[in-house]
C-alpha cells in the first residue's frame, strides 16, 4: 500500500506541470489540490510502512524517485510560467542523478545513502513549487519570498552536489549521514 501512494505522485507529476503551465486560478486550484494530495500521499507513505514492517530499499527509491518527478516536473513548469528560475530544476536534476550514482554505483550500496543536506534540501524544494502554485491563484506577495526560497535552494543544492562530490573524491572521510 505505501508503495501505491509512491506511485500516485508519480501519476500526479505530469497533470500537476499541465496545470501550472495553464496557468489561472481554476488551474491553480486544481494544481494546489494535486500539491495537498501529494504531500499527504509522501507523509503517509513512510509512516504506513514502518507501521507495516513492510519498510525496503526498493519502497525508499520509489519514493525518492516519485517525490524527485513530481517536484522538479512542478519546478520546470514553475520555471516555464517564469515564476522560478530555470537553475533550480536543472540543479535537483543534476543533484538526484548524483545521489543515485553515487550510491549504487560509486558506493556500490544496495540503497540510497541519504545526506543531511539533502534530505532537507528534498523537504524544502516544496516550498517554491507551493509558492508558485500560489502564485496561479492569484496571491502576487508571495513572488518575492518564493523567488528567494527558490534561490537559496539554488545555493543549497550546489553546496549538496559539491559535498557529495568531495566524499566520493575522499573515501576516507567520513559518509554522509
Amino acid at each position: 500500500v505505501a508503495n501505491l501512494l509512491s506511485i500516485l505522485r508519480l501519476l500526479l507529476a505530469t497533470p500537476l506541470a499541465v496545470m501550472i503551465v495553464a496557468g489561472g486560478w481554476s488551474f491553480g486550484a486544481i494544481a494546489a489540490t494535486l500539491f495537498c494530495v501529494a504531500i499527504a500521499s509522501d507523509v503517509a507513505d513512510g509512516r504506513l510502512a514502518r507501521k507495516r514492517g513492510t519498510e525496503s530499499a526498493l519502497g525508499r527509491v520509489l519514493d525518492h524517485g516519485a517525490d524527485f518527478v513530481f517536484v522538479n516536473s512542478g519546478l520546470a513548469a514553475a520555471a516555464a510560467s517564469g515564476s522560478l528560475t530555470w537553475l533550480l530544476p536543472a540543479l535537483v536534476a543534476i543533484a538526484f542523478a548524483q545521489y543515485v550514482v553515487d550510491s549504487y554505483w560509486l558506493h556500490r550500496a544496495r540503497e540510497l545513502r541519504m545526506s543531511a543536506l539533502g534530505r532537507w534540501n528534498g523537504i524544502l524544494y516544496f516550498a517554491p513549487l507551493g509558492g508558485a502554485i500560489l502564485l496561479e491563484l492569484g496571491l502576487g506577495f508571495v513572488a518575492g519570498p518564493t523567488r528567494w526560497v527558490a534561490w537559496a535552494l539554488v545555493v543549497s543544492t550546489l553546496a549538496s552536489i559539491a559535498d557529495r562530490a568531495l566524499a566520493a573524491r575522499h573515501p576516507t572521510r567520513k559518509e554522509p549521514s
